[in-house]
């Protein structure tokens, strides 16, 4: 169930100190004015404020927003690149499944803006064609999506331009109406224009009596040097507490499930190291090619655009040490301890491959430079696998393998932990000399169809020995009725609530690009050739004579069937 603005208790310690949160953010790297009601109060009122802190549980629920008086504040989430296929497809969705749910204040706006001209119906119209009601189908829908649409509005306006964000500010003040008005800038954008936005935006639409949020998407640069500079850049004009910089994945139920999985359950903990844990696998797949995004996809490649963030955040999450609390900081500081542990990438360690033409079952499938947005001779890898180390008494000498790629047999990313042989395994026989089939293997689908199983043997009933590997499977579909929310969803959230845990801080960034920039810059100076693999395959024959080195066998090669 999403958390929501509605459940006040968590943060009801929090509130009593300041009666406001938003007296405890920065306007853009200054401290925000505290703002006090200027109504006088009653003797009553104020009897009633001396004695908030014993204030019954029920009465809290009852309270909305983030104000004792929900009158005083509201939120204001600006979209900028409103009319982008991330907008359309992502966020609108999630910010119309937030007000569904009620996750929302009771007082809040949302504002598009981008260059394209547009007028508020417009936008409504762009908008309401992506919008669904798939978490419940409840029979007030179509009210609540009337009712959401009417809090979208649109702005025309340049990047660059001071002036336009200007107007911008003029447009929100009418929405806020005079209330503590809290602001969440969404840069849907590319990046070479975060900056010219965030400067327009801390300048000339700030908030001036609460807070203000930028939520950064990535690609956060293309190696450690773009990467600082963006981040120096940023922090001319937001402090590191503003700036959300976000990774959808890990918003993704599973992920998020990681810490819950091995801190909550006796049976994994003492299992999570060296000792037990063979090799760890963080595979994705895509079944499909660029289709027309060749011309962004060939500035950055796999590597940067899944291995370098995607996996290796969840590396971070998987292999992290148990952190003091489920504070953010706590959390993000033991990334940081396993992304610095970690050997930056060797080439050797390296296998990288490039989707070609195919043709199966009549059809012709492109392969990667026939998209027109693509050199012709382009060396841009679309699949690459890795082998990975952390030097630390947990991990040493557990090898991690990454295998990301486009155009594969199918869509999946999944984190498989395979296990330790049994020394001295009483049924070896059963099995001959592969001693894989009988490898424990715990298996945690991210998507789709997600899944948590692990791989047993198990004697097949009868009166002869014969074994089986059977699983133990925890299928998210039948479990659970409830629709599981997108990942957009959660984050969002908490970057209106302001909370960090599944933001990525600029030292973890720093770390995860050291590991990666090196063989970056190798493969490119030596113009490295991807090996060629058909359109639809398994990928490069490479990845699994890099796996074969460390006496690894990939576990998506048998794909489950059952699971």
């Amino acid at each position: 169930m999403l958390r929501c603005f509605f459940n006040v208790k968590q943060i009801r310690i929090k509130m009593l100190s300041s009666c406001k949160m938003v007296s405890w953010v920065f306007f853009f790297g200054a401290v925000a004015t505290k703002v006090s009601p200027v109504e006088k109060e009653t003797p009553i009122e104020k009897l009633k404020s001396e004695l908030l802190s014993v204030t019954s549980s029920n009465e809290w629920d009852e309270k909305a927003g983030f104000d004792i008086n929900e009158n005083e504040s509201t939120v204001s989430i600006t979209v900028v690149g409103a009319s982008g296929d991330l907008a359309k497809k992502k966020i609108f969705p999630a910010l119309f499944a937030l007000y569904y749910e009620g996750c929302l204040p009771k007082h809040f706006t949302v504002y598009g803006y981008a260059r394209s001209k547009m007028t508020d119906a417009e936008l409504r119209n762009m908008v309401s064609k992506t919008l669904t009601c798939r978490i419940d189908k409840r029979e007030n829908c179509g009210e609540k999506m009337e009712e959401f649409l009417k809090r979208c509005f649109y702005h025309s306006g340049q990047y660059d331009s001071e002036e336009n964000f200007a107007q911008l500010d003029k447009k929100l003040k009418e929405h806020e109406g005079g209330k503590v008005s809290n602001r969440l800038f969404y840069l849907s954008i590319p990046p070479n224009i975060f900056i010219d936005a965030v400067k327009c935006a801390s300048s000339s639409a700030s908030s001036g009596n609460g807070w203000t949020r930028v939520i950064v998407e990535k690609p956060f640069g293309r190696d450690s040097d773009s990467s600082a500079a963006l981040t120096k850049a940023l922090k001319q004009y937001l402090t590191e507490d503003q700036i959300f910089r976000i990774d959808h994945y890990l918003g993704k139920e599973l992920v998020e499930n990681l810490s819950v999985l091995r801190f909550s359950n006796l049976i994994f903990e003492p299992l999570w190291s060296r000792q037990y844990i063979r090799n760890v696998q963080l595979i994705f797949s895509e079944d499909f090619g660029t289709e027309g995004r060749g011309g962004y996809f060939d500035h950055y490649g796999i590597i940067r655009d899944i291995m370098q963030n995607h996996l290796l955040q969840i590396l971070a999450l998987f292999a992290m040490e148990t952190p003091v609390s489920l504070d953010a900081e706590d959390i993000r500081n033991e990334k940081v301890k396993v992304l610095r542990s970690m050997r930056p990438l060797q080439l050797e360690d390296v296998v990288i491959g490039q989707y070609k033409s195919h043709s199966k079952g009549g059809v012709t499938y492109p392969a990667y430079t026939d998209d027109k947005t693509v050199p012709k001779d382009s060396l841009t890898p679309t699949f690459a696998a890795a082998a990975l180390f952390i030097d630390n008494a947990r991990w040493d000498g557990v090898p991690f393998l990454m295998k990301a790629g486009k155009a594969l047999h199918n869509k999946r990313a999944e984190i498989r932990v395979q296990f330790r042989h049994v020394p001295g395994n009483l049924y070896n026989r059963n099995f001959g000399t592969d001693l894989d089939q009988a490898t424990n293997e715990l298996v945690i689908r991210v998507q789709p169809d997600e899944a948590i199983y692990l791989k047993i043997n198990n004697k097949v009933p009868g009166l002869g020995m014969r074994l089986d590997c059977s699983n133990l499977n925890l299928h998210y579909a039948a479990r659970y009725s409830k629709e599981i929310p997108d990942a957009y969803e959660r984050l969002l959230l908490d970057a209106i609530e302001g909370e960090r845990r599944l933001f990525i801080r600029s030292d973890e960034l720093d770390a995860a690009w050291s590991l990666f920039t090196p063989v970056l810059a190798e493969l490119e100076e030596k113009k490295i050739m991807p090996e060629y693999y058909p359109y639809g395959s398994r990928g490069p024959v490479g990845a699994h004579y890099l796996a074969a080195r460390y006496n690894v066998r990939w576990g998506d090669l048998g794909l489950d069937q059952s699971a």
